[in-house]
């Protein structure tokens, strides 16, 4: 077996003991009228993403201002709690991703069914807003329906002519440059609204895309800066959706679980309490419901609240408090996993392209961050240097089964004072 395969059987191993098939379910049913929205919907999301849980639209009012959708979609409506897909989905709790591949949440033909395609009539959950000419919000309004999906944009075919450049100088004329100028307008309000960035423009992300075409796969790691003009119209979207679902059932009092954050610390409970670094009153996840069983359990919790029906979790359920203890513990075992096997396929193009020698800046002490990769080193050779400072390493021995590798200090290179930050999360204890 490959290292790659060493990886990936010890983490299936422990967390998929019977394996990642689905075993038998029936298929779900949808109700058999829901209205059709008057909206020509659009998502936005990168290439590989299949599981398309949200959406946006546009509308002009009449009298000045805009009807701004946010449409989220909706397996809740076929799926069941204690159906076998909602067992699966309780027992998965999350979609869990790794560098060229991903093993799903819920099976490809019940994604299939929910996910917003272009070309069809989605079921969606709806958040509509009306917004002024000023941006300011006038009113919202809640519903379940067929949602019309029209495109399905995607990061790199956008990006190129909407970004930061293009707002401020112009840029040329493409589809939908309108609704995602005044959406980004719209995300800049909400976002000063909040008095919180929604991310950080010195933060970077990397993009990982393994070609399996070769026997052991060939990646290509490629680095983007956060805070785009997507990501920011996204994020927003995505804030006052969790924000105003999450006020909505607090106030009928209907359960539902929040991501909580004070001094700090994030946690999960049933709760309705601030989220302090995001700035608002109270947020539960719903934008992800194909991907994540927290945001699937506060769906159907909408879903019955809309409907006028009971709701199918109380608040002090064991299903509902069991949920949240797993999704923790499960959610952040998979992150654990998929931070490995990144480490692993920076390890990989280390050797893939030859790299002997390369830069590095200055973590803490004899840790390192290479330059243009999300890989930590340690360094013992290295002679003390304040942080960010960069330095030229010989990087050698690597082994692909402990995934690490040998560092050696080669010469300082001076102060990194631009240097892009690292998510503290992401930094070696």
């Amino acid at each position: 077996a490959s290292s790659h395969d060493y990886h990936l059987d010890r983490f299936l191993f422990e967390l998929f003991p019977q394996g990642t098939g689905f075993g038998d379910y029936a298929p779900p049913q949808l109700p058999a009228a829901l209205p059709l929205a008057a909206v020509q919907a659009f998502s936005i999301d990168d290439a590989a993403t299949t599981e398309i849980d949200d959406a946006f639209s546009v509308t002009p009012m009449e009298g000045g201002g805009w009807r701004i959708g946010i449409h989220i979609a909706a397996p809740g409506l076929g799926i069941r709690p204690e159906s076998a897909l909602g067992e699966i989905a309780r027992a998965r709790l999350s979609t869990v991703y790794m560098p060229g591949r991903k093993i799903t949440m819920l099976p490809e033909e019940v994604v299939e069914r929910f996910t917003l395609s272009a070309g069809r009539d989605c079921p969606a959950i709806s958040l509509y807003l009306e917004v002024g000419p000023d941006y300011a919000v006038r009113g919202s309004h809640s519903c379940v329906e067929r949602v019309p999906v029209a495109a399905n944009l995607r990061h790199h075919d956008i990006e190129p002519v909407f970004n930061e450049q293009t707002l401020a100088e112009g840029g040329p004329e493409f589809d939908y440059r309108r609704e995602l100028t005044l959406l980004w307008e719209f995300a800049t309000v909400l976002e000063a609204g909040r008095g919180k960035p929604s991310a950080n423009p010195q933060n970077v992300e990397y993009g990982f895309y393994v070609d399996w075409a070769e026997p052991e796969g060939r990646v290509d790691i490629v680095e983007r800066r956060r805070g785009s003009p997507l990501d920011k119209l996204v994020a927003e979207l995505m804030i006052v959706a969790n924000a105003t679902w999450g006020k909505l059932l607090a106030e009928a009092q209907v359960a539902a679980i929040y991501r909580v954050q004070a001094a700090g610390k994030v946690r999960m409970t049933t709760a309705a309490l601030s989220h302090e670094g995001l700035g608002v009153d109270c947020y539960a996840w719903s934008s992800s419901p194909l991907r994540r069983y927290v945001d699937l359990i506060n769906q159907w919790q909408l879903l019955a609240h809309l409907s006028g029906e009971a709701p199918p979790f109380t608040a002090r359920s064991e299903a509902l408090l069991s949920a949240i203890r797993d999704f923790e513990i499960t959610y952040a075992a998979y992150a654990e996993f998929q931070r490995g096997m990144e480490r692993y396929w920076c390890l990989r193009w280390l050797l893939q392209e030859g790299v002997a020698e390369t830069t590095a800046r200055v973590v803490r002490e004899s840790l390192l961050r290479l330059e243009r990769l999300p890989l930590f080193l340690r360094c013992p050779s290295l002679p003390a240097c304040n942080p960010r400072t960069r330095v030229g390493v010989a990087v050698s021995a690597i082994d692909l089964l402990s995934v690490e590798a040998h560092c050696r200090y080669v010469a300082t290179l001076g102060e990194a004072e631009d240097a892009p930050d690292v998510e503290d999360e992401a930094v070696p204890e």
